[in-house]
């Protein structure tokens, strides 16, 4: 089959696989870049080119959980994002949480501006990436669609953010529950004033209780997890400064570093949003320093307290859900499920439990919130990368392997030169890595990584990597 985008000259052509954040920021770095630079094929299963699932919602209540100061998608310029919204004449300061469909707005003007200053550069494609194989000369991907088309590239770049949700044990049957709650449209089903049940208490759960109890008054919403615990919100103003930190000496074993924070967090009385702050860029050199052993006691025992403590939610959305909970609106469960059963047209009976104590739980509806699942499984050409060889999963099944500057491993743990991944996916190589700030640097990174194939205008051979069979 031909290409679909042709080549011009010897311009090497580069194809980002995702329509979100991760694909934008990579995008808008390539193409601010001085000087030759790829040819760039976008390509969102989605069609939200610029927005992505996470800033495409249409809620206003749902906000951004970092503040405008944080979020510019340009490495360089950290005011970005409030010049560009005073631009669009909204009087917002860089202490501000912005709508998250304003944010959204503002990823597509910004890969709007930066596609305008390379005219012809930049080809956008919807369509659904199902495989990536080798071509026999090894300096190629082709990349096969849904639709049964194919494109090669000389690099690909899976900007996939956010996978689905994972699977629960006790799925009932459809329509009365939502597998994933970010599927467009995926609420619109609940039209009615049935208690709904939400598996989850982490950000998603925030988002899903404002919007469901904003579409009906007299709605009651269950939110459920192990730990019972929910995202802190912001320090409102004034913040509290970082805290000094020095860094513990390598080796470390997870209880050496869980007493460094806690000595640290003491020294600053007591105050931890500080803290969090200043150590947050050094938590992937941290991670790393980690033993797998420590690593997997980290997820098992830690993981949760660091999670609602470093991804906080806006003062505003806290506010929301303290007043839900006041009103009896919004109900937390320190539970597990049992079982889900269908009892009637309308309703599932839920068993949770409490320890040793069960009970069952009336509900019209119930939805996955537990947020995106980290292993490559609910991502079809993740996981078909992973069975093919071409990737492995990252450490301890977390996301993809890669180095430290996103080349992809294959399954023998040596890096493609021009297969690459960024944000979530890295989950398991930089644990901290989903964030605008974290996602942006790595875009820039490669950016640079990019421009250099262009200017060699081949790929420069490396020792440590080799041919994927197709």
């Amino acid at each position: 089959m031909p290409d679909r985008v042709a080549r011009s000259g010897s311009t090497p052509l580069v194809a980002v696989v995702g329509g979100g954040a991760s694909a934008t920021l990579v995008a808008t770095h390539l193409l601010r870049r001085t000087g030759s630079v790829p040819r760039l094929l976008l390509i969102d299963r989605g069609g939200l080119h610029g927005r992505g699932q996470a800033y495409s919602t249409e809620d206003p209540n749902h906000l951004l959980n970092a503040r405008a100061m944080n979020m510019s998608g340009v490495q360089d310029d950290p005011g970005h994002l409030v010049d560009w919204a005073r631009s669009q004449g909204f009087e917002v300061s860089g202490e501000d949480f912005l709508p998250r469909s304003l944010y959204g707005r503002y990823l597509r003007d910004l890969l709007d501006t930066s596609v305008g200053t390379r005219p012809g550069h930049v080809t956008e494609l919807t369509g659904t990436v199902l495989s990536l194989a080798a071509e026999p000369s090894a300096t190629d991907w082709r990349l096969r669609l849904a639709d049964g088309t194919s494109y090669r590239a000389d690099a690909v770049v899976l900007a996939v953010g956010n996978q689905a949700p994972g699977r629960l044990p006790w799925e009932p049957p459809r329509p009365r529950y939502i597998a994933d709650p970010w599927r467009r449209g995926a609420l619109d089903v609940i039209d009615d004033d049935e208690p709904v049940l939400i598996v989850g208490t982490g950000l998603t759960m925030v988002d899903l209780a404002i919007s469901l109890t904003g579409r009906h008054p007299d709605r009651v919403v269950y939110a459920l997890s192990r730990h019972g615990l929910l995202p802190r919100p912001h320090h409102p103003p004034p913040r509290p400064p970082e805290a000094q930190i020095v860094l513990p000496p390598d080796p470390l074993t997870l209880r050496e570093l869980l007493r460094w924070a806690r000595l640290t967090v003491d020294g600053n009385g007591g105050e931890w949003h500080g803290f969090v702050d200043a150590v947050r860029p050094h938590v992937p050199a941290l991670w790393g320093s980690l033993s797998e052993a420590d690593r997997r006691r980290f997820l098992n025992l830690v993981a949760r307290h660091w999670e609602v403590h470093r991804h906080r939610i806006p003062p505003a959305s806290a506010a929301r859900i303290d007043a839900l909970r006041a009103d009896g609106r919004l109900r937390i469960l320190h539970a597990s499920i049992d079982d889900v059963r269908a009892v009637a047209q309308r309703r599932l009976s839920v068993r949770v439990r409490n320890g040793g104590k069960t009970s069952e739980l009336q509900i019209g509806w119930l939805i996955n919130g537990t947020g995106p699942a980290a292993t490559p499984g609910t991502d079809a050409l993740l996981s078909g990368l992973v069975t093919a060889g071409i990737a492995r999963p990252g450490p301890l099944g977390l996301g993809l392997d890669a180095d430290p500057d996103g080349a992809v491993r294959d399954a023998a743990g040596r890096f493609h030169e021009n297969l690459f991944t960024l944000g979530p996916p890295l989950r398991g190589v930089r644990y901290e890595t989903t964030a605008i700030p974290e996602i942006r640097a790595q875009a820039a990174a490669l950016a640079d990584r990019l421009t250099l194939l262009s200017r060699s205008g081949h790929r420069e051979p490396n020792s440590e990597s080799r041919p994927i069979p197709s």
